[in-house]
């Protein structure tokens, strides 16, 4: 088990999919104990989801990894003492149902909190416990669309772009994640738990920060724009001889610096380039003049200019170069685990680095549907009524 700042903590983990195991992948990363209590026969829907290896899901293997697996049917006797056995000693749960499902189980947060009172919950769900969309259902991309992200994602004019990782499923976990530490350190001074309610679509709106500042100042509605930042220029993608490069001139000082690495040494005093706010709005006419520049060398040779004279750039690296390179191996940032079945799985690893505690380079693996159940059973239950 991953030794961390949550160490001791003991999570049952009711949820599937991505939004809910992301969250409890991430607190069994920080050190928690995490039971992931599955539907029997079935278990978490991304068991099913492709890529596979051997027949085992790289997906589910991902965001599972290092958690315990029972496998419960709520709705009978014996298990739902089990599950409650489970609940007398656990210090959070986390579930990503659909308002109204764990209150139709019995296991609502009043119920919840009037017999366990230490005990946090933590739902996320596609729009939250409250409101008129509460009772619908939410994947990732509908919460992109109606969060606003997709209407800033991609080239003007450009059909709908869906960013290309889940994000709406990932930022609703990692909040989820924030609202648990904040509820245990909570509950060291009051001695009690609280009720945590994460909405996808709330996490879309709370990441939109420039389109809403922008929106908010100006009446504007933003729109897509490419690889260009709208608030600071040049802030972009350039293309090279051979591919493209960042370049992220974030300052007057950066922008002097690069017209002397591009060898336009008296662009900075063009009257329509000396503030960032001019840049921006001409950046139409500003990248036609650094365009000719960029496509004379290759990527290589600009990333080795400007990282030399100090200018915030970067090659557009796809998956296998980002999973090669360097400073992400360096970091840790791939991990592996040794399945029984799949061999050797790489997957990401931790972005939180802490100095009290060791970030190793394995995990255990993700496990089987039902795999713990014996030996959770002898640790929190008498096994002889389900004997």
């Amino acid at each position: 088990m991953v030794q961390g700042p949550l160490s001791g903590v003991t999570v049952v983990d009711m949820t599937r999919v991505l939004a809910g195991p992301y969250c409890t992948m991430m607190l069994y990363d920080l050190g928690a104990r995490v039971i992931k209590v599955e539907t029997p026969q079935k278990g978490d829907d991304s068991r099913h989801i492709g890529p596979f290896i051997n027949g085992k899901s790289a997906y589910f293997m991902s965001l599972n990894r290092g958690k315990q697996s029972v496998a419960l049917d709520l709705k009978a006797e014996q298990d739902r003492e089990l599950f409650e056995a489970l609940l007398e000693r656990a210090d959070v749960l986390v579930e990503n149902y659909r308002p109204g499902v764990m209150e139709r189980l019995g296991y609502g947060w009043d119920a919840l909190h009037a017999q366990y009172s230490r005990l946090i919950y933590a739902a996320a769900s596609g729009f939250g416990h409250t409101g008129p969309y509460a009772e619908r259902p939410a994947y990732d991309m509908v919460v992109q669309a109606m969060g606003g992200l997709m209407s800033i994602t991609g080239q003007p004019d450009g059909k709908p772009t869906r960013v290309g990782s889940s994000i709406g499923d990932i930022t609703a976990g990692l909040f989820t994640v924030a609202g648990v530490n904040a509820a245990l350190y909570r509950r060291v001074h009051s001695g009690v738990g609280m009720k945590i309610d994460v909405a996808m679509l709330d996490c879309q709106v709370a990441i939109l920060e420039n389109a809403i500042a922008r929106y908010c100042a100006s009446g504007e509605v933003p729109g897509p724009i490419g690889a260009r930042h709208p608030s600071i220029t040049p802030f972009e993608a350039f293309a090279t001889k051979d591919g493209h490069v960042i370049v992220a001139a974030g300052n007057d000082g950066l922008f002097k610096t690069l017209c002397d690495a591009t060898g336009n040494t008296n662009l900075e005093q063009d009257d329509r380039f000396r503030t960032n706010d001019l840049r921006t709005q001409y950046h139409v006419e500003l990248k036609a003049i650094l365009d000719p520049s960029f496509a004379a060398k290759s990527t290589q040779q600009w990333l080795d200019i400007l990282a030399s004279a100090g200018i915030p750039c970067g090659p557009i690296n796809n998956i296998a170069e980002v999973l090669d390179d360097p400073q992400v191996r360096a970091r840790n940032m791939v991990v592996s685990v040794e399945d029984a079945v799949a061999g050797r799985v790489r997957m990401a690893g931790n972005p939180i680095k802490m100095s009290e505690f060791d970030d190793p380079d394995g995990r255990a693996a993700a496990p089987d549907l039902d795999a713990d159940r014996a030996a959770i059973i002898a640790e929190f239950f008498d096994p002889t009524p389900l004997a």
